[in-house]
């Protein structure tokens, strides 16, 4: 079957969704920060069901918990 992955909304995610930023959200060892509402598209799931990978505007890479996201 495989992990599931949710939103903070409880909406299950899957590789290439778009979601949005619902808090401001600092980027650690940049100076960057990603504003709530923020699109960021293309996520890709990792072996950890709290967690995605994405690129945002700066910063490649960057793993962001699903507790800070809903699909878009």
């Amino acid at each position: 079957m495989g992990i599931v992955v949710r939103d903070s909304n409880g909406t299950e995610l899957a590789d290439g969704d778009s979601v949005t930023l619902i808090k401001d959200l600092k980027v650690k060892g940049t100076s960057v920060t990603l504003k709530r509402g923020m699109l960021v598209k293309n996520i890709r799931l990792t072996d950890d069901p709290a967690e995605v990978e994405c690129n945002a505007e700066k910063v490649k890479g960057l793993v962001l918990r699903t507790e800070f996201l809903k699909k878009a």
